[in-house]
């Protein structure tokens, strides 16, 4: 079987355009993707330059096979089952600033860069005072951000056409303002000049964004099988689904540094992201955290089994469709194509997604993905929504830590189990129900003062305790 470099594959020549913070499976599977989709149908013709951001990572393995790899697309699209392999040729390749500061600043001095993206996990967008000076290596992203940053200025001598546009990937919300803040500390934190930090407010964008692809990563357990349809010794291959969604918060002109768009890619350049991150966490995450509960009490394990049974998977589309797009504000026809996405990415057979391992901290789920669906149906109609009524009496019984098959291994903070271990001692359910729903700290508000919530919960708990 054939090595996977770049002396057995051609690869056109093309300049560095995207400095890439991260190496890890969700932006070689989702960003580099789409970079590559773009070099093949626009005129982008761009590269990406890989930073591991931490000291060990895959840079050695990514630099053995020249920043090639393939991404393998596996699901379900339209009701049709999608299986394609895409060889990526845009990452130049990885630089290891832990292994040569110098050169790692260097990257800054490219005349053609014009894109930064970065995916460090939800804790890498962080201020860390230990990082006194940039003479030496800082330990946080945002620290080496700036370094190069400040190296670029100067190498430029602040020429305005040098600035960046960050699109970073983390996902927290507004994390584009989060950056920038984080950046302009470590200026302020290190005395760097009024010039460098106007440089940055007035010459680089920062991008509030939302991603949404589901990436399981490299498949250990059948790799043979697929280097032997790929027909390289590929150690890099990225699993994902075909699903992609990218929402990038930023100024018109911005659809022409990166035409994803020109490309036929799902990415959208808006003004406010606000509306699209709350359709996912409604309809998707909103939707997995209703399903579980409900699911896993009448028996099912995993997310596919559910929504393939005839009556779950009614339940659960007839929660989307009825009671969560209802309260949300998008087009109508925006939000059903979603929902028609979500629920082909919820049949995926490709991917064994645990029901238990969705329920992990469900209280704070529910309280941010599902409650807002539910009071604001309730204010818009008048009535308590059936389905999502029903998922709240669902959780209450899962978190009894009993089903009719056994006990549940439940996982939450030791405050909220320590609540239902002792409230589940009571046998008058309406107090199981009143005490829940009066608690302030899970829910942020006491929902047992909304008239007839707690009879309806209280009806459905009733059913559930006979299952």
């Amino acid at each position: 079987m054939k090595s996977l470099n770049r002396s057995n594959i051609k690869v056109p020549g093309r300049p560095v355009k995207v400095l890439q913070f991260g190496e890890g499976n969700f932006l070689r599977g989702f960003v580099d993707w789409m970079i590559d989709i773009m070099n093949e149908k626009t005129d982008f013709n761009g590269d990406v330059q890989i930073v591991q951001p931490l000291s060990q990572g895959l840079g050695e393995i990514i630099n053995q096979q020249d920043g090639l790899f393939h991404v393998k697309l596996q699901g379900i699209q339209s009701g049709e089952i999608v299986q394609e392999n895409r060889l990526i040729t845009c990452v130049r390749g990885v630089n290891n600033p832990f292994e040569d500061y110098s050169v790692y600043l260097k990257l800054g001095e490219n005349e053609d860069l014009k894109i930064m993206v970065s995916n460090t996990t939800e804790a890498g967008i962080t201020f860390d005072s230990p990082d006194k000076s940039f003479d030496t290596l800082p330990l946080t992203f945002p620290g080496k951000l700036t370094a190069l940053l400040y190296h670029r200025f100067e190498t430029f001598s602040g020429d305005p056409s040098k600035g960046l546009v960050m699109i970073p990937c983390e996902l927290i919300d507004q994390n584009g303002i989060q950056l920038k803040s984080t950046v302009l500390e470590y200026i302020k934190l290190w005395n760097l000049p009024t010039k460098f930090s106007n440089w940055i407010n007035d010459h680089n964008i920062f991008c509030n964004t939302l991603v949404d692809r589901i990436v399981p990563g490299f498949p250990k357990e059948n790799i043979q099988e697929i280097q032997n349809e790929l027909g390289f010794e590929d150690n890099l291959v990225v699993m994902a689904e075909p699903f992609h969604f990218w929402v990038i918060e930023g100024p018109e002109n911005l659809q022409e540094i990166f035409p994803a768009g020109k490309a036929g890619l799902q990415v959208k350049f808006v003004k406010d992201q606000s509306a699209y991150r709350t359709r996912k966490v409604r309809i998707l995450n909103g939707a997995h955290t209703a399903l579980v509960p409900v699911a896993y009490l009448n028996g099912f394990r995993t997310v596919r089994e559910a929504v393939e049974d005839k009556n779950i998977g009614k339940f659960i589309k007839d929660t989307i469709y009825n009671e969560i797009i209802p309260t949300l504000d998008l087009p109508k026809e925006e939000l059903e194509q979603f929902a028609s996405d979500v629920l082909d990415r919820f049949l995926n057979p490709f991917i064994h997604h645990e029901l238990i391992s969705i329920s992990l901290n469900s209280i704070s789920k529910f309280k941010v993905r599902v409650l807002p669906s539910l009071l604001e149906y309730h204010s818009k109609t008048g009535n308590w929504p059936k389905n999502l009524t029903n998922s709240l009496a669902a959780l209450i019984k899962f978190y009894s830590g009993k089903s009719g098959q056994g006990n549940i291994p439940l996982k939450d903070d030791a405050h909220v189990l320590e609540f239902f271990k002792k409230v589940w001692q009571e046998e008058d359910l309406s107090v199981i129900v009143s005490e829940t729903l009066s608690r302030t700290d899970f829910w942020g508000e006491d929902l047992s003062q909304y008239k007839g919530l707690e009879e309806e919960v209280l009806v459905k708990l009733a059913e559930f305790e006979m299952v």
